[in-house]
């Protein structure tokens, strides 16, 4: 009998032994997939007439926003008829109707913006277009103080030089405060929709692919409109504004400059805006001139801020301090439920005339000077210039 080791334990683990039944896994080749069928050729050929390497393409875009923002307009409109908050035959220009009136079209802005930024898979929506910079609210306080400040120096001036006489207070006691609310709730709904417009959807949308030729080729159908139908109510403030951008654009198109394309739309809406203020009566070609010229500033805004808040704000004090605190013409027309009241006097080319102060030679002075205040306390600081289109766009 053979010794018993004790490091040998007596009853030993039992080696496994694979079963038949069992195999050992096979490696087996990746199965590849079916070829993923080539897309149609009438499919091919829509992709490439509707998207270009930035999404959807300028013109179709610009094409489905005007759609979509006169019919949601339409529908907003007859709502507000059939509500009785809107009177399609008034004559009058009142804090009431004006307010209603925008609020149509702001309704139409805001749906048609939501759908379009939906289709081209923006993030943040509608804020997408040129509303996303740093520091809003901020910015549109200063940008209100601005307005406000800009119209007074005007008024102020006018005044000084004796083209400008205050007359008496025409309101009292609570009615102050009910039509300074009113119309400051109507005139941020005007900034809103006509910066959100211009400024904001139209800007941001020609600024990702237009260059000078099509810019060229827009303003120049503005002009030929005019040319064959416009009379009267300032049409050479529109030409003037067309022939000022014309060398700075060619230059910048030839020196193939990378900001090009914001100025080269900036071009362009900035001489649409003054093309839509000749429908209005009473305008006078200085008082479309500083449309579009105060619209080139409030480009320059989204340039140095990041953003269109600046503007929005501006626009608003400015046409709220002329229409109702100081009760004068705001392109010829006149409200009701005005503060202060004044009388243009003397030369309508010093004084505005029936345009209103907006038509006076010395608002090109206080515009230049709003504009060269801009650049120099927004430029130095140094903020993000506004986001490219392309970074907008949602991958995939």
């Amino acid at each position: 009998m053979d010794p018993i080791d004790p490091m040998v334990p007596e009853i030993q683990p039992a080696v496994p032994v694979p079963s038949s039944l069992e195999t050992a896994p096979e490696t087996s080749a990746p199965v590849a997939s079916p070829p993923t069928p080539p897309e149609p050729f009438e499919t091919r050929v829509l992709l490439k007439i509707l998207m270009g390497s930035q999404g959807l393409r300028t013109g179709w875009s610009v094409a489905l926003f005007a759609g979509l923002f006169f019919l949601f307009s339409a529908i907003a409109g007859f709502l507000l008829v059939t509500l009785q908050l809107v009177d399609p035959n008034a004559k009058h220009f009142t804090a009431k109707g004006a307010l209603f009136n925008e609020l149509v079209f702001f309704l139409g802005m805001v749906a048609a913006a939501i759908v379009v930024a939906l289709v081209e898979r923006r993030r943040g929506n509608l804020l997408a277009f040129n509303l996303l910079g740093p520091r809003r609210a901020l910015r549109f306080i200063e940008g209100y103080v601005t307005g406000f400040a800009a119209l007074s120096a005007l008024i102020g001036t006018l005044a000084w030089g004796r083209w400008l006489h205050f007359g008496p207070i025409t309101l009292t006691g609570a009615q102050i405060f009910k039509y300074a609310v009113v119309w400051g709730i109507a005139f941020l709904l005007v900034g809103c929709v006509e910066e959100g417009l211009f400024r904001c959807y139209l800007q941001f949308t020609l600024a990702r692919s237009i260059n000078f030729w099509w810019a060229l080729g827009i303003v120049g159908v503005v002009c030929l409109d005019l040319v064959l139908r416009g009379k009267g109510n300032g049409i050479w403030g529109v030409y003037i504004l067309a022939g000022l951008g014309l060398v700075p654009c060619l230059l910048l198109h030839l020196n193939k400059a990378e900001s090009s394309g914001f100025w080269q739309a900036s071009w362009v809406t900035s001489t649409l805006f003054g093309f839509l203020h000749t429908g209005n009566n009473g305008e006078n070609w200085i008082g479309i001139f500083a449309a579009g010229a105060i619209g080139f500033v409030f480009v320059v805004s989204i340039r140095v801020t990041g953003s269109a808040w600046w503007a929005i704000g501006c626009h608003a004090a400015w046409d709220w301090s002329e229409t109702y605190f100081y009760g004068a013409a705001d392109s010829g027309m006149v409200a009701s439920g005005h503060y202060l009241s004044v009388t243009p006097a003397g030369s309508a080319f010093w004084s505005g005339g029936a345009d209103g102060p907006e038509g006076s030679v010395l608002v090109i002075g206080i515009i230049v000077l709003m504009l060269i205040a801009l650049v120099a306390i927004y430029g130095r600081r140094k903020l993000a210039v506004v986001v490219q289109p392309t970074s907008e766009l949602v991958a995939g």
